[in-house]
C-alpha cells in the first residue's frame, strides 16, 4: 500500500507540472508565415487525415514540403493520423485541408497539450515508475525522489509542451525496451525499441547499446546452439516490426527512398539555431562549414534541433524544482565520495603527482560552477544584448558549455563502465 501511495504522489506531481506548463506560450505562437512546432504538429494531422498515405512524404499541390513537411518515421505519421481523427470529431476546422493553415485557438491549444499529456500517461510515466520502484535500489524516499527527478526534468517538459515534439513517446518506448531486457524479455525489448526507431530517427543514438547487449548475450549462449536460435528470433522480431510499420510504403520503391530522404535531410546542415552543441563548439576553432560539404557533414553524430519558445518562467520554475529534488531528496552532494562516484581510476592516475588531491571536493566545486555558469548564461541571454560583431555570442557560449558537460559525462561513464567488470570480480573474491 505504501508503494502505491508513493506512486500516486509521483503521478500527481508529474501531471500537475505538465498541465501547469500547458497554460503558457508555445513555439511559434502568432508568428506567421510558418509559425512554429505547434503548427508543424497540427499540419501533420491535416496532411495525414486528408491525403492518401503515398502522398504524405511527397511534395505536391496539396502537400508543400517547405511548409512543415513530414520528416519523421511512419509511426509518427500514424500517431498524427490518430490525433487527426479525434480533432475532426471535436472541430473539423482544426484539420481542414489548406484552410486550417496557421489555425490558433485556446481550445485547440488545450487539445494539442492534451495529446501530449495522454501519451505521457499511456507510455512514458508507467515506464518511469516501473523503472524507479522495481529496478532501482534504495529506500522508498530515494525511489520517489528518482521518479520525481525524471518526471520533472525541465528539458522534456518544456520541449514536449512548448514544441509538441512528443519526445515522451520515443523515450518511453526506449525505456520500455530497456525494461524488457532487464526483465529477460528480450523479444519484448526488441519490439519496443524497434517501435521507438520507427517513431523518431534520433533514437538511433541509443541503438548501439541495445545491439551490443543482445549480440553479446547471443554469443555468450553460443552461436552454434541456443544463442543462434535466440539471434534468429531477435532478428525476426526486428524485421517483422519494421515491415509492419513501413508496409504502406513498400508497394513502390520510390516511397521508402523518399521517406528516408525526408528523415535524413542534408539541406539543413549541422548548425541550425546554434543548438547542435558539438558542431557549434568545434566551429569556433575549426570552420567545419568551409572545410566540409553538407554531404560530408551528413555522416557526422547530428543532434536534435530546438527552437526558442519563450517559456522563461516555466524554465526557471522547473529547473529550481529539479535542483531541489536532486539536492534535498536525493542528497546528490552528500553522496559524492570517491567510492560512490567510482573515481578509483582517477585516483590511481593522480596519487603519484597529487597525493592529497580531494577529488570529491573538486566534483562539488564543478557542480556549483556549472550551476552558476548556466544561471549566468541564462540571465545574459535574456537580458543583455550581444556585441554587434558577435550576434551569436550567447547561443555559442551555451553550446560550448553544454558540449563540455557532454564530453565530461561521456568520458566519465565510459570509464566507469570499462572499470566495472574488474570491480565486480574483486567484490566476488572478497565475498
Amino acid at each position: 500500500m505504501e508503494n502505491w501511495s508513493l506512486i500516486s504522489l509521483c503521478v500527481l506531481l508529474g501531471l500537475t507540472s505538465r498541465w501547469a506548463v500547458s497554460f503558457h506560450s508555445y513555439s511559434g505562437a502568432g508568428k506567421p508565415p510558418i509559425f512554429g512546432d505547434y503548427e508543424a504538429q497540427r499540419h501533420w494531422q491535416e496532411v495525414t487525415y486528408n491525403l492518401p498515405v503515398h502522398e504524405w512524404y511527397f511534395n505536391n499541390t496539396n502537400n508543400d514540403l517547405n511548409y512543415w513537411g513530414l520528416d519523421y518515421p511512419p509511426l509518427t505519421a500514424y500517431h498524427s493520423l490518430v490525433c487527426a481523427y479525434v480533432a475532426k470529431l471535436l472541430n473539423p476546422e482544426w484539420v481542414e485541408l489548406h484552410a486550417s493553415r496557421g489555425y490558433e485557438s485556446h481550445s485547440h491549444k488545450l487539445f494539442m497539450r492534451a495529446t501530449v499529456l495522454f501519451t505521457d500517461i499511456l507510455i512514458y510515466i508507467p515506464a518511469v515508475l516501473l523503472y524507479c520502484f522495481y529496478f532501482c535500489d534504495g529506500s522508498s524516499k530515494q525511489k520517489v525522489a528518482t521518479a520525481l527527478c525524471i518526471l520533472l526534468y525541465p528539458g522534456l517538459i518544456l520541449i514536449d509542451y512548448g514544441h509538441f515534439q512528443y519526445n515522451s513517446v520515443s523515450l518511453g518506448l526506449a525505456l520500455w525496451g530497456t525494461l524488457g531486457l532487464g526483465l529477460g524479455w528480450d523479444l519484448f525489448g526488441c519490439l519496443a525499441f524497434t517501435l521507438t526507431l520507427n517513431y523518431k530517427q534520433m533514437e538511433l543514438y541509443h541503438s548501439l547499446p541495445f545491439f551490443c547487449y543482445l549480440l553479446g548475450k547471443c554469443i555468450k549462449q553460443g552461436l552454434t546452439g541456443r544463442g543462434f536460435f535466440h539471434l534468429v528470433k531477435i532478428s525476426m522480431t526486428v524485421l517483422v516490426t519494421f515491415a509492419l510499420c513501413w508496409m504502406p510504403f513498400l508497394s513502390d520503391p520510390k516511397q521508402p527512398l523518399q521517406v528516408l530522404h525526408r528523415l535524413f535531410p542534408v539541406g539543413r546542415g549541422l548548425f541550425e539555431d546554434k543548438v547542435a552543441n558539438t558542431w557549434c563548439s568545434l566551429n569556433v576553432l575549426i570552420k567545419i562549414k568551409t572545410l566540409l560539404s553538407r554531404e560530408t557533414q551528413l555522416f557526422l553524430s547530428m543532434l536534435p534541433l530546438l527552437l526558442k519558445d519563450g517559456l522563461l518562467l516555466p524554465y526557471v520554475v522547473t529547473s529550481l524544482a529539479f535542483l531541489f529534488l536532486s539536492l534535498y531528496l536525493l542528497s546528490a552532494l552528500e553522496r559524492s565520495t570517491e567510492e560512490e562516484l567510482r573515481l578509483g581510476l582517477y585516483r590511481k592516475h593522480t596519487q603519484h603527482w597529487l597525493p592529497k588531491l580531494n577529488l570529491s571536493r573538486i566534483i562539488k566545486w564543478k557542480f556549483w560552477f556549472s550551476l552558476v555558469a548556466m544561471a549566468a548564461l541564462s540571465f545574459t541571454s535574456v537580458w543583455l544584448k550581444p556585441p554587434a560583431k558577435l550576434p551569436d555570442l550567447f547561443p555559442v557560449l551555451v553550446s560550448v558549455l553544454s558540449f563540455l558537460h557532454f564530453l565530461g559525462f561521456i568520458i566519465y561513464f565510459n570509464q566507469v563502465q570499462l572499470m566495472e567488470p574488474q570491480r565486480k570480480k574483486s567484490l566476488k573474491k572478497t565475498n
